[in-house]
């Protein structure tokens, strides 16, 4: 399998109940596909797959595969920080018809470069040599990272290892990776404000996105990789312009003001993904739905900053949120301006 232009990390949407929509979830599944998304992969950070039992979880990998009916290709998200709960869960996507899934560093245990090479992912590739595995490097979230050589050993080692999902936000290590690699693996962009650049450097030569807000604009991300592609690069900047107000609030962070025994105090939030994209789902009259706890609603200033970016896309370039507009018969404009939806999805202080 070729790993290469815009891949979505599915949010998995929930319902009042915090049981999983599946309706919502589906049409989800049928607005990435009819906007030309490369792929799928449910199950990530940005599917909440901490929060799914594995029951949950391997549902949602299985009916990704079914609801997608092979327009287009799925990773199954595969990630966790035993080794032999990884393996049960590519077993269970694999019998499902999967042939592609996503492992992360291994979080909270931290092991060493070389034990995450050598006891976790050479174990579990090694089990499925028809399943074709990336590696998902995101020590802001793991507290360890497997390093660019032993990446590189595995390629070499392990053929079903072609793609890696690079989160780390450190050019200089993917460019190493870009020196060391083999010259078809597929180093893929894990941050949305990064892709540009990682496409476009000659050293890194990134293929393509894992994305967090194709969620929301799969068709405009996926025109700017294939520009990427065809090394279109000023339009492709001219595109990456337009989208930047998004990718600026996938994490978002805030400060409010705390009175305790009559003394002030400031407190930083900082809302990571996915509760900023589904927070915007919502207030765009997309399947969203909440998120599980520990995760949840924004404060008033988290919301005013997303309620801004989406203004400024809509006012500035429409055309990037119009097919949410056709596809999910909404009115944006209208949501953008009607308070009781944000009023709705703001966290009471």
């Amino acid at each position: 399998m070729k790993f290469s232009g815009a891949w979505t990390a599915l949010v998995t949407p929930f319902k009042e109940d915090l049981s999983i929509d599946w309706a919502g979830f589906k049409k989800n599944v049928e607005f990435q596909i009819r906007e030309g998304i490369s792929g799928l992969l449910p199950m990530g950070t940005t599917g909440e797959s901490p929060t799914l039992d594995h029951n949950e979880h391997n549902e949602v990998n299985r009916k990704t595969f079914e609801y997608a009916g092979g327009a287009c290709p799925v990773i199954a998200g595969c990630g966790s920080n035993s080794t032999a709960e990884s393996i049960k869960a590519v077993d269970s996507a694999y019998k499902a018809g999967v042939r592609a899934a996503l492992l992360i560093d291994c979080y909270y245990n931290g092991p060493s470069s070389f034990e995450l090479r050598t006891m976790h992912y050479e174990v579990i590739v090694k089990k499925f040599p028809d399943v074709n595995f990336i590696p998902y490097i995101i020590p802001g979230r793991t507290g360890c990272e497997l390093s660019p050589c032993d990446l590189a050993i595995l390629a070499r080692n392990c053929p079903n290892v072609n793609a890696v999902k690079e989160a780390t936000g450190n050019i200089e290590r993917m460019e190493i990776e870009g020196a060391i690699l083999p010259d078809e693996f597929s180093i893929l962009s894990g941050d949305d404000g990064l892709t540009l650049e990682m496409m476009m450097s000659p050293r890194i030569k990134a293929k393509g996105v894992i994305s967090v807000m194709t969620n929301v604009a799969p068709g405009a991300i996926s025109s700017m990789c294939a520009m990427l592609i065809k090394g279109k690069y000023g339009a492709a900047e001219e595109m990456s312009k337009k989208l930047k107000p998004l990718f600026d609030v996938i994490t978002i962070k805030t400060t409010r003001k705390v009175e305790i025994e009559g003394k002030s105090y400031t407190v930083s939030d900082k809302f990571r993904n996915p509760v900023p994209v589904k927070t915007m789902m919502n207030a765009l009259g997309m399947p969203g739905g909440s998120s599980r706890p520990p995760l949840g609603k924004m404060t008033p200033a988290g919301i005013l900053y997303l309620r801004s970016a989406l203004s400024t896309v809509w006012k500035l370039s429409p055309e990037i949120l119009k097919p949410i507009a056709e596809f999910y018969n909404v009115d944006i404009k209208s949501r953008l301006s009607d308070d009781a939806v944000w009023e709705a999805l703001t966290a009471k202080l």
